[in-house]
């Protein structure tokens, strides 16, 4: 593998002549294998149930009616008077929630309206003190929970429209908490877990938090309720779980804790009187299929329900629960305390989770044409099958499953198979050859989720593998990287052995490419959020040499700009990147580099370095603004930067196989496990 070093000589010679997670605590491991749980949506907007005046209001959420519906603050507090839900019994709902299979209950203690569900020093805009019957509903859900064997948990808004300090409604709810209105949020914080027992995730929602105040408020629930777990929309990568969009789930398994929310209908998460419900049997199939998509990627799902004005349960949403229930109480060893599928692509016939040495094949897709389920199983026995028959043979595992299995959408089969030894997190990783480069493009990265706050969240890359055969057992390593990359703390392990090192300047050349970058195109996407996939569409040409925009903007878009490399040759090449609060690259098509910039910098340079093949190869920039009022977007080649080159001795071994040998890159100098390990330039040559 010498065609970098090749290269890096011929360069010589022409200038001769002449770029955490989570620790694992026990109260981490409890949430963990929980897998599922109920939410609920229950406030002053329940009262009215999605009409203001008569009128439905039909855009938004119908617990943000207050804004959508366009209400007055002292109009909408009035309804306080009013709100008397009597049918309300904390311990038929919890009852319910157990009887659903679910581990643990979260209750909206405060939304977005600011109405306190609570008992609060801080404001009289609260159950207690303005309602009829003057209830305290987050300690009688709460008290209902520890009856019950259930956890108990509190959703709690950060941003207040009540607050006179916070700021004014908005139309996209990230609205940015003023200092005075972050101390009222401490305030409450501490009373709600100071007040009502041990509160197993305190599920923040929405504003978008300077990292400081991020970090002040996880500290204070850390220090209140040490296992705590708190969710990812406190925003600033300050969390123990990831929290994925309403209703979203990310395409493949997370290698890290998150969290998927779900309301009964998209449309709204509290109850709403003329919302269309369908059929049971269609909603059952619908969210017993996403409890299953969700745990088979390592996630956790929240499934919502939201009573109506009496505070009773809606039937629909009873009895779909208790279906899905029913489900659990044969099927349950699939779900709880496993782990995400080994196997990082997706079946259409179904997903897998696993435990210890077992695998549960979940058929929730479609029948197979020719009935049979092949895996990947390599150096494994098969010592038990249930539910279905099967069989080893050539290294996989052969599943007989029929169209009977799939007949009945309410009731997802199973199929559990228990192999001779405990199955690793990862598995069916293709190898690849010794004599070939490990970068981004071969790699299989492991993925977490950052954010600033809820609309500038994405899938972040926080490792890289690879699986390597090798000839002999390797001695060193070469790495590659860039300018932007100095100083970075990297560890690497091979097979078993684990090298930490620093990327220092100790060796480098000028990267003189003959490259030539054309074809510029430029399109914006207004509104896009950071997790929005690029769209081509709109893209407009530029002059050739327009490789250098600046914008003026209001926040909350992707300014995209797209240009085409000539190459006569494979080679290595340098690019001068620059981008706003967040940048992604991509490479034909394919993600290269995606990550957020510190947080409230406008203009960001970076180098990045890619072997580039012979031929056109299309890169396409995304410059992503969420604060500034101006962004910039730059993308060219960088002729004389200097590529670095450093040797990594790999210490002595006992004598391995070289055959299949993971190899692994992780940064050791992130602030936040969850924040991307920006070791994309990384090449690495055997």
């Amino acid at each position: 593998m010498k065609r970098i070093s090749m290269m890096l000589a011929t360069v010589l010679l022409a200038v001769a002549n002449a770029g955490a997670q989570p620790s694992e605590t026990e109260s981490f491991r409890r949430w963990d294998g929980d897998k599922y749980s109920m939410f609920i949506h229950f406030g002053l907007y329940s009262h009215l149930g999605g009409v203001w005046d008569g009128e439905p209001v039909t855009q938004g959420y119908s617990e943000q009616i207050q804004s959508f519906g366009g209400i007055f603050g002292d109009w909408y507090a009035e309804t306080a008077y009013e709100f008397d839900p009597q049918g309300f019994d904390a311990r038929q709902i919890v009852s319910l929630a157990k009887d659903a299979g679910m581990r643990s209950v979260v209750f909206t203690s405060k939304h977005h309206d600011g109405f306190c569900m609570f008992d609060t020093e801080t404001t009289d805009y609260n159950s207690v003190d303005m309602t009829p019957a003057g209830r305290d509903y987050v300690r009688e859900i709460s008290e209902a929970c520890a009856e019950a064997g259930l956890k108990f948990g509190l959703y709690f808004s950060l941003i207040d429209w009540n607050y006179p300090h916070a700021y004014p409604i908005s139309s996209h709810n990230a609205d940015f908490v003023t200092p005075q209105h972050h101390e009222f949020n401490k305030a409450q914080v501490r009373e709600l877990l100071t007040s009502y027992g041990p509160v197993s995730e305190l599920w923040f929602d929405m504003g978008s938090l300077e990292p400081q105040q991020s970090r002040e408020l996880y500290a204070l629930v850390k220090e209140l309720q040490p296992d705590c777990m708190v969710s990812g929309r406190l925003g600033n990568d300050v969390y123990d779980f990831a929290v994925m969009a309403d209703n979203k789930l990310p395409d493949v398994a997370l290698q890290a804790p998150w969290q998927s929310a779900a309301s009964m209908f998209p449309e709204t998460w509290s109850y709403r009187s003329w919302q269309e419900r369908g059929e049971v049997s269609d909603k059952v199939a619908e969210k017993m299929r996403s409890l299953i998509d969700v745990v088979s990627r390592g996630g956790n799902y929240l499934l919502n329900i939201g009573p109506d004005p009496r505070g009773e349960v809606v039937p629909f949403e009873r009895d779909v629960l208790l279906a899905v229930g029913a489900w659990l109480k044969e099927n349950g060893d699939a779900i709880y305390d496993t782990e995400a599928s080994p196997f990082r692509g997706s079946f259409d016939w179904g997903a897998v989770t696993r435990k210890g040495n077992r695998l549960y094949l979940l058929l929730s897709g479609t029948c197979p044409e020719d009935g049979l389920v092949r895996l990947s199983m390599p150096g494994f026995r098969l010592k038990k099958a249930e539910g279905a028959k099967a069989r080893m043979k050539g290294g996989e595992c052969v599943v007989e499953v029929t169209g009977q299995m799939y007949a009945d959408p309410t009731d997802v089969h199973v199929v559990a198979l228990e192999f001779n030894r405990e199955i690793p997190a990862s598995m069916a990783v293709e190898s690849v050859p010794e004599d070939e480069l490990l970068s981004w493009a071969n790699a299989t990265p492991d993925y977490s989720y950052s954010c600033f706050d809820y609309y500038s969240n994405y899938r972040s890359a926080v490792a890289y593998n690879w699986n390597v055969d090798f000839e002999s057992d390797p001695s060193y390593v070469y790495v590659y990287y860039t300018e932007s990359d100095l100083g970075r703390n990297v560890r690497m392990t091979v097979g078993g052995t684990q090298v930490d090192f620093v990327l220092d300047d100790a060796a480098s050349v000028p990267c003189y490419s003959d490259a030539v970058a054309g074809n510029y195109s430029l399109s914006r996407m207004r509104g896009g959020t950071f997790d929005r996939a690029y769209d081509s569409a709109g893209l407009r040409n530029l002059k050739d040499d327009m490789s250098w925009v600046i914008f003026k903007d209001h926040g909350f878009s992707n300014h995209v700009l797209s240009c085409d490399v000539d190459n006569m040759y494979p080679q290595i090449i340098v690019f001068e990147v620059v981008a706003g609060n967040g940048a992604e690259l991509l490479v034909d098509g394919r993600t290269m580099m995606k990550h957020l910039n510190p947080y409230r910098s406008a203009s960001n340079l970076e180098y990045v370095l890619l072997w580039v093949p012979e031929g056109r190869t299309e890169l396409v920039l995304r410059s992503y603004n969420r604060f500034e009022k101006e962004v910039e977007c730059r993308l060219r080649i960088a002729h004389r930067q200097p590529v670095f080159r450093k040797r990594i001795e790999l210490p002595e071994t006992e004598e391995r196989n070289p055959e299949n040998v993971p190899v692994r890159i992780e940064a050791l100098d992130m602030q936040s496990p969850h924040s991307d390990c920006r070791l994309h330039n990384l090449i690495l040559e055997f």
